[in-house]
C-alpha cells in the first residue's frame, strides 16, 4: 500500500479563503478530490474553480472500543480502511473504491454503497456527524461521534449523497462495525427469476446472508458471520462453494466496479449503464432484453442498454422504484436524458429551499443533482 497522503495544515483556510472570493465575485466552485466519480451526476460547470480536498487527510480520531471513526474529507477510502482493519474493523456498507481513487469526501456526496448494504445499511446510515465549511466560509459542526443525538433535522445525511451542493465537507464521523469472523459464498445455478424468489424467501429466514449477486445464470450468495452459523447455513441452503480466493476477487470487482460490464466504450453510441432501485419482491424485468446484474436480494437492478431514459424510468415507476443514469461515455447523453429520475413538483421546491437556505449564492457544485441547485 502507499504511504499515506501528507496533510496541509493551511488548507482549511486557503478553502475558506476561496469559498469568500466565490461568494463575493459570483464564481462557483467545483469540490472535487481525485475525481473518481466525475461520471456520476450531471456534467460539471467546466467554469467552475475546482476546490480540491486532496490536501485535507488523515484520521483525526478512531475508538476501536466504541466502533467510531472521524476522518478528513481528502483521506483515501483505503487509507481509513487500512486503519480500520488493523483492529478488524470496517466500513460495512462497503463504499466502491474505484481503482483506489475513492476518497471519504467524495464517498459521503455521493452516498454509494457497495454489495453489503442489502444487510449493513447505506452510507446514511452510519453517518454520526460532519463538520463542514458553509457559504459564508463558517466551519459548521453537525450531529457527534454516538447514536441517537441529534435534536431537530439531521443535517449531516442531508450532505450524504448531495454530490457537494449544500457545502464543503471538512470531516465526517462514522460508525463501524467489526469484520465477520468468517466469510463463505455459495453459488447456484438459477434464472433470474428464480433468484429473485430465492432471496426474499431466505431474506425472511435467520440466515447470515450478506449479499447477492445474480448474473448470466449464476447466482452468488455471500455468507458472513459466526463460523458455526455459515457452515449450519451452507447445510441448509445447498449449492457449490466458491474457493475463498476467488470469492474475494469476485466481490471486490463488484464493489469497485472493476468488471467489464461497468465499463463503457465511447466507440458504442448512446450504450449506457442504468442503476433502477425497486423493491426486492419486484419480478425480473423481463421487458428489458439486455445483460442486467442483480444485486442486494433484487432491490437493485443493474441494466446496460441504449434504450431510452424515459423507458427505463417508465418500467421501474411501474414497480415502485426509480431509475439513475449510472454512467454514460458521452456528457451530452446525461444533459439530454438527466441523471436521477424527475422529482414531483413538491419535492424540488423543497430541494430549491433547502439550496437557497445552505447556498443561496449557488456556490458549491451547482448543476451537479438537478438543473437550478
Amino acid at each position: 500500500m502507499s504511504p499515506p497522503t501528507p496533510h496541509d495544515p493551511d488548507w482549511l483556510r486557503q478553502s475558506a479563503d476561496m469559498i469568500r472570493e466565490a461568494g463575493a465575485s459570483g464564481r462557483a466552485l467545483r469540490i472535487r478530490g481525485q475525481g473518481s466519480k466525475d461520471f456520476y451526476g450531471m456534467p460539471a460547470d467546466d467554469s467552475a474553480q475546482i476546490l480540491t480536498t486532496l490536501p485535507h487527510t488523515g484520521v483525526v480520531d478512531y475508538d476501536p472500543a466504541e466502533l467510531v471513526v472521524v476522518a478528513r474529507c481528502g483521506t483515501p477510502i483505503t487509507e481509513l480502511e487500512a486503519v480500520l482493519a488493523k483492529s478488524r474493523q470496517m466500513l460495512a456498507f462497503e463504499p466502491p473504491r474505484f481503482s483506489g481513487r475513492g476518497t471519504v469526501g467524495g464517498m459521503m456526496a455521493s452516498g454509494l454503497s457497495g454489495p453489503r448494504r442489502m444487510s449493513a445499511g447505506a452510507a446514511k446510515d452510519f453517518v454520526l456527524g460532519m463538520t463542514v465549511l458553509d457559504a459564508q466560509a463558517e466551519p459548521t459542526r453537525f450531529g457527534g461521534t454516538v447514536m441517537k443525538n441529534v435534536a431537530g433535522y439531521d443535517i449531516s445525511r442531508l450532505h450524504t449523497g448531495a454530490l457537494g451542493t449544500l457545502g464543503l465537507m471538512v470531516d465526517v464521523s462514522l460508525k463501524v462495525l467489526p469484520m465477520p469472523p468468517a466469510d463463505a459464498t455459495l453459488v447456484f445455478s438459477v434464472s433470474a427469476e428464480q433468484s429473485i424468489e430465492w432471496a426474499n424467501a431466505w431474506g425472511g429466514q435467520p440466515l447470515p446472508i450478506a449479499a447477492t449477486s445474480w448474473r448470466d445464470g449464476q447466482l452468488a450468495v455471500r455468507l458472513s458471520g459466526a463460523a458455526a452459523a455459515i457452515r449450519a447455513a451452507k447445510e441448509k441452503l445447498g449449492g457449490d462453494v466458491m474457493p475463498q480466493p476467488e470469492a474475494q476477487a469476485y466481490w471486490q470487482r463488484l464493489r469497485d466496479h472493476e468488471d467489464g460490464f461497468f465499463a463503457l466504450d465511447a466507440a458504442v453510441a448512446d450504450v449506457n449503464l442504468w442503476r433502477l432501485s425497486v423493491p426486492s419482491i419486484t419480478p425480473h424485468l423481463s421487458e428489458i432484453v439486455e445483460p442486467q446484474w442483480l444485486e442486494w436480494g433484487g432491490a437493485l437492478r443493474w441494466v446496460k442498454t441504449n434504450a431510452p431514459g424515459q423507458r427505463l424510468r417508465a418500467i421501474a415507476a411501474q414497480h415502485g422504484g426509480h431509475a439513475t443514469l449510472f454512467r454514460s461515455a458521452r456528457a451530452e447523453t446525461r444533459q439530454k436524458e438527466g441523471v436521477f429520475s424527475e422529482l414531483s413538483p413538491a419535492l424540488m421546491k423543497i430541494h430549491h429551499r433547502l439550496k437557497q437556505e445552505l447556498d443561496p449564492n449557488r456556490i458549491f457544485n451547482p448543476g451537479r443533482m438537478f438543473a437550478g441547485l
